[in-house]
């Protein structure tokens, strides 16, 4: 076993959470600790770091390429909603319906959107882009902390309709499905056990914050509602039905035309478009909107596309392979291991999906082997991908924060819990109803 190279595993991700931590950019964090991760393993660096093929620079371009066009049109599409003032029309009238008395109801709501958005098979950062600038004016509203809303968007988009939930169409299902040669609703049994499990847990820990917040007489906070000013809440809004419509018709494209290649683009331009003629009284300079969109898009692909850089050269030196053979000794039932190890590249990697790509590959022909039925196999994949996905240069994070205006400070921990540490209760179960023979 290598264990110098497997220390420059670790010191690598260190190294990346050092400069996230001291708040350096991760575009310029990941290539330097991926730079650590190939000084401790036999391997050409500048060819590792620069090539045209198996690099980093080609793992980042070729994110940018197949993701660049989905954040470009899904950044201009929130900033419509929010300058034009749609998504306080949005938030208003989901007030008017849970009420103001009960944030809680408010928080519940937003859960509930944000799940039924994922299982659609809306991507999770289209997602956030569309549902963020809607949340910001229901909190401010309500006056609760604007901390608090990592919890229901995550927990909506990010664990059981991405993982657990049979049938769930995200990348996440499909991956091992394709894999191996699975279904979509595989294991239903675990999936709805594990999902129910999962609703219940993040319904008691949103309560638990919320009125830890409460209680601490958090508020909204004054730096957090720049752009939606009391002018702002009291100027010409769109009506509720059309300020809603370019979601409805962004929904409907992808829901109704989903076996097309490339449908959510073509959704996105639809509803881009849209805006555009919808909201023109709203707004007397456009081109502002898409300016700020296109700008921010950028940012944001690259970032996230460099966290996956720096996971698929550090899982891809030689020696993650005594990683696999650590994994493979963990003792217990053996899809216990599968799952820590599908996780343990998760973290690796900050990427979810990038953990079950690497594990179908890599784990699942063990597993299989060992007897372990595939159904089983592809339901503890994606859960097991979603146990460390959640750490200081996740992609999804800094984004998050980003849009927010959050700091890593004031969303990693209930972020981790609301996905990972939901995701571990996930696998406690699997595990027990390995043990009792249900799985």
């Amino acid at each position: 076993m290598d264990i110098l190279g497997i220390f420059g595993i670790l010191l690598g991700i260190l190294t990346i959470i050092l400069f996230i931590v001291k708040k350096f950019n991760i575009i310029v964090a990941a290539p330097i600790a991926t730079i650590v991760v190939l000084l401790f393993n036999d391997v050409n660096i500048l060819e590792t770091v620069f090539g045209k093929e198996n690099s980093y620079m080609s793992a980042l371009a070729g994110f940018v390429a197949s993701n660049f066009a989905i954040f470009l049109l899904g950044s201009i599409l929130a900033k419509y909603m929010d300058k034009s003032g749609a998504t306080i029309s949005i938030a208003n009238k989901v007030l008017s319906v849970v009420g103001t008395k009960n944030p809680y109801n408010a928080l519940v709501a937003l859960f509930i959107i944000s799940a039924l958005l994922t299982y659609g098979g809306i991507n999770v950062f289209v997602i956030i882009f569309a549902l963020v600038p809607m949340a910001k004016p229901i909190f401010q509203q309500l006056n609760i902390s604007w901390k608090l809303v990592i919890i229901p968007v995550f927990g909506g988009t990010s664990t059981f309709t991405m993982t657990m939930l049979p049938g769930a169409p995200s990348l996440h299902n499909v991956v091992p499905s394709t894999a191996l040669g699975t279904t979509l609703t595989a294991a239903p049994f675990i999936g709805i056990v594990t999902s129910i499990a999962a609703i219940i847990f993040l319904l008691v820990f949103m309560k638990m914050m919320l009125s830890r917040s409460l209680r601490k007489k958090e508020t909204f906070e004054a730096e957090h509602s720049v752009e939606h000013s009391e002018d702002a809440m009291k100027r010409d809004l769109p009506p509720f039905l059309i300020s809603l419509l370019p979601i409805i018709v962004l929904l409907a494209i992808i829901l109704c035309f989903s076996s097309v290649s490339n449908i959510i683009i073509v959704a996105l331009i639809v509803a881009v478009g849209l805006s555009a003629i919808l909201f023109r009284k709203q707004l007397d300079q456009q081109k502002e909107v898409l300016n700020q969109g296109a700008n921010e898009s950028v940012t944001s692909t690259i970032t996230t596309g460099s966290t996956i850089a720096f996971g698929s050269i550090a899982t891809g030196v030689p020696a993650f392979k005594g990683v696999f053979q650590l994994i493979q000794s963990i003792p217990g039932p053996p899809v216990l291991s599968l799952m820590i190890g599908t996780g343990l590249i998760g973290g690796i990697t900050a990427s979810a999906v990038g953990a079950i790509g690497i594990s179908v590959a890599n784990f699942a022909p063990y597993y299989l082997d060992l007897g372990l039925d595939p159904e089983t196999v592809h339901r503890a994949i994606a859960i097991g991908s979603g146990a460390l996905s959640i750490v200081p240069y996740s992609g999804f994070l800094i984004i998050f924060n980003k849009i927010t205006g959050l700091t890593m400070k004031d969303t990693f921990k209930n972020g981790f819990i609301s996905i990972s540490v939901t995701h571990w209760v996930a696998m406690a179960v699997v595990v027990i109803l390995t043990l009792v023979g249900l799985a």
